[in-house]
């Protein structure tokens, strides 16, 4: 019963960490867009103009305004590429880009206005697999193009995914022209008020906003029926476990028959003896429930340690939620226990036990 317990605690804690790794590594792939709001035209590169002056009435503090240009390519995940943002900045926002994002240590240096150079995070470098002097956009790569080779000339020594390069390069290189207006606030609170204040106050214009609730609230969506689906394979799986479990609480209850009719008749109660099996299988079941629960954090350690981390992928090993999706089989296979016990002893005869009628 406990090996049964432990290996269904696995399954379901393992599979329910593997989904749910597809959130995680969204907050840690696009956790930059937390420090700020960035602003678009919807193509219409006309209508620039009537977004900036919109922020200039912001009722929220901002603490600094960079205008960018951006062009696009692919990290690698554990469900496939995911599009991820290469920035054009200007040299005057370097520093102060680094510093509010945290970006720690460059080695390297800084892009060249003009060419074709990039700066690039640690993690992004070991998800591609990227290092000073790596070719990160060419023409001849249809995921990650670029009408000339980008190379990449720093890497900040941070957990931070981020990628940019010069505004000038994707002017001259990258279409269609349409600028980018990204807002900071002096903190995080903040940037929450003003992503709230641009959604609410731009929702229906010919401009979209990126804020970091607005990807979270895409994640979820975009995940509800994934979760769903994982809903009803949990359930599936508790009702087969049940059953299972089941019968051999039975056969388990049949085997010690005599035992319990020589126990009852030199003086044992009843409700003693039933207390006494149910609590032996509650014993069971916890035990099984806390052995499969180290196992599968141990071996959802060995996974992150060398088949997630090398590649820049993301799981918790540790996940809430994954020991939570579990609680449902141990608890269901004690409820039913302890009914199958009560039917047991209910119909038990003691006197017919020790005259070997029951064998």
């Amino acid at each position: 019963m406990i090996a049964i317990i432990m290996l269904a605690v696995v399954l379901i804690a393992g599979i329910v960490a593997i989904i749910d790794s597809i959130p995680l590594s969204v907050q840690k792939v696009y956790g930059y867009s937390r420090f700020l709001t960035g602003v678009t035209p919807r193509g219409d590169m006309s209508y620039f103009p009537t977004i900036l002056r919109h922020f200039e009435k912001s009722p929220v503090p901002i603490e600094r305004r960079i205008i960018c240009r951006t062009s696009i390519f692919n990290v690698n995940t554990i469900v496939g590429p995911w599009p991820f943002v290469l920035h054009g900045i200007n040299p005057n926002d370097f520093d102060y880009l680094s510093n509010k994002l945290r970006l720690g240590r460059l080695d390297g240096r800084q892009p060249i206005s003009g060419r074709g150079e990039a700066v690039i995070t640690k993690p992004i470098a070991k998800n591609l697999r990227l290092h000073l002097g790596s070719i990160m956009l060419s023409p001849h790569d249809e995921k990650n193009y670029s009408l000339t080779p980008v190379v990449v000339v720093g890497i900040y020594d941070s957990d931070q995914w981020f990628a940019y390069t010069s505004y000038e390069y994707l002017v001259q290189t990258h279409f269609p022209p349409v600028d980018v207006a990204i807002y900071f606030a002096k903190d995080q609170q903040t940037q929450r008020r003003l992503d709230a204040w641009a959604d609410k106050t731009l929702a229906g214009t010919k401009a979209n906003v990126y804020t970091y609730p607005k990807v979270e609230r895409d994640t979820a969506e975009s995940l509800a029926v994934l979760f769903r689906i994982l809903d009803l394979v949990v359930g599936l799986l508790v009702v087969v476990i049940t059953i299972m479990m089941c019968m051999l609480v039975n056969i388990y209850l049949s085997q010690r028959i005599v035992e319990f009719g020589l126990l009852q008749a030199i003086g044992i109660s009843r409700k003693r003896l039933v207390t006494r099996t149910v609590a032996e299988a509650a014993w069971m079941i916890l035990t099984g429930w806390i052995v499969g629960s180290a196992v599968t954090a141990a071996v959802l350690t060995l996974i992150r340690n060398v088949l997630m981390n090398p590649k820049g992928y993301y799981i918790d090993p540790l996940d809430p939620l994954a020991y939570v999706y579990t609680i449902p089989v141990p608890a269901a296979v004690l409820i039913t226990s302890i009914a199958i016990v009560l039917i047991k002893f209910a119909k038990f005869d003691p006197i017919a036990v020790i005259e070997r009628r029951i064998v």
